[in-house]
């Protein structure tokens, strides 16, 4: 297979922008992306994979894609003709959409591809609608499977399954999943806010996040309770947002200037995998994603220096952190709650501020945490940058299936 490089990076500030249009997010994250890269002719980009959710909302339920880029093609800020594939898988969309550009490179069939994905949540003065979208990621055909499974699940950790309209319902299947690993291995309510906390903290100092305020671990466990053991502050806040990135082969690397070439950040390594009903104990499908990932690197989880990965909920850090292999099984909470994952640990994750300070907007996330361990392994990230970061993993999960989520993309990158 081909080498394949990201040249070009860019992720907009993830907040609430009514102001701002899908057009408008896909304008910034894509010229940024262009900017960065070094890239001097448009014309150069021989396809476009798009990754949006949930443009329905707003009136758009085709061709998503063609209808954000027809101003720049109008402009000439992007290359006529070309392939524009839309794709959506829930909240692992963006990193669908890399996996589209990175298969054009590595296949041959081009030198160049960009990946953008865009998401506008945030519905003003209508909650109801606003928390109606989420409901698109679980399987809306056979509904009454689902609903089986979380009243089993229910019945297990001891806590019925009920939705209630301040939140959407995958905090209740998340905060289940939390409670059955909080008594089988021990893991507390405290070793979820320490994450929270250590997130917020490096949201503080990310200028892109929607969150950018420090919290301490009291501060997060005295937030507004959610649905037991989360609180708001261990919760991923809705949000609008865009991000983007430019994939070439080393053919058409060794051609651009030296500074592009320098910045320019390997792809070592991407698995994916599709989600399943299973059973508690069954190990989840970021670790199935991870493994195929890592042999395709051909390194081991502790050669990794700094990850992102897909914390909805602070739980979730914890338990990624066991699937993707920096820790056993159920030693999760002792990972986090130790240090080991902070700036200075020896696997400082969420350094962007993770989903619960820097935000998701389900449709750009996996691209925004790209930017982010492209940011580190370029050495460009200031008061958070991981010293001498090599390798750098992303994990991202979308949808839901039962217990797990419906599509996980792990990919793994290194400095050039």
């Amino acid at each position: 297979m081909r080498n394949v490089y990201i040249v070009g990076s860019y992720s907009s500030k993830f907040t609430k922008s009514p102001h701002l249009s899908h057009k408008d997010l896909v304008r910034e994250a894509y010229l940024g992306a262009l900017a960065d890269s070094g890239i001097e002719s448009v014309a150069e980009i021989e396809s476009a994979w798009f990754g949006n959710c949930l443009m329905d909302m707003w009136g758009q339920q085709c061709i998503r894609g063609q209808v954000c880029f027809t101003p720049l093609i109008q402009e000439g800020l992007f290359p006529e003709r070309i392939p524009i594939i839309n794709v959506e898988g829930g909240c692992a969309t963006a990193s669908i959409a890399f996996q589209g550009a990175w298969k054009d490179v590595v296949s041959g069939q081009h030198h160049v591809s960009l990946a953008v994905g865009v998401e506008k949540l945030f519905i003003p003065n209508d909650r109801e609608k606003m928390f109606r979208q989420y409901e698109a990621g679980i399987d809306q055909l056979d509904p009454g499977e689902w609903q089986a499974t979380y009243e089993r699940a229910g019945e297990v950790v001891g806590r019925p399954f009920r939705p209630e309209p301040d939140r959407t319902m995958f905090m209740d299947t998340y905060a289940m999943q939390a409670l059955y690993h909080m008594q089988k291995y021990g893991t507390t309510q405290r070793q979820i806010a320490v994450g929270a906390a250590k997130n917020h903290t490096f949201g503080a100092h990310n200028e892109k996040a929607q969150y950018q305020f420090e919290m301490s671990v009291d501060d997060v466990l005295a937030d507004r309770p959610v649905t037991f053991p989360l609180t708001r502050a261990m919760c991923a806040p809705v949000g609008d947002g865009a991000a983007a990135a430019i994939l070439c082969s080393e053919e058409y690397l060794v051609n651009l200037p030296r500074e592009a070439r320098e910045r320019a950040v390997l792809v070592a390594g991407c698995g994916m995998s599709s989600g399943k009903y299973r059973g508690f104990d069954e190990p989840s499908l970021s670790k199935v994603a991870a493994d195929r990932a890592y042999l395709m690197a051909g390194i081991t989880p502790g050669e990794i220096d700094v990850a992102e990965v897909h914390d909805a909920t602070s739980f979730s850090e914890i338990y990624q952190a066991e699937m993707l292999g920096f820790c056993p099984i159920g030693e999760g909470g002792t990972l986090v709650e130790s240090g080991e994952t902070m700036l200075e640990g020896r696997i400082p994750i969420n350094t962007s501020g993770g989903l619960v300070s820097k935000g998701h907007p389900v449709g750009a996330t996996g691209l925004s945490m790209i930017d982010e361990l492209v940011i580190q392994l370029r050495g460009e990230a200031g008061p958070r940058q991981v010293k001498n970061a090599g390798f750098a993993l992303k994990e991202n999960g979308g949808g839901v299936v039962g217990l797990e989520e419906a599509a996980c993309s792990v990919v793994i990158l290194k400095r050039t």
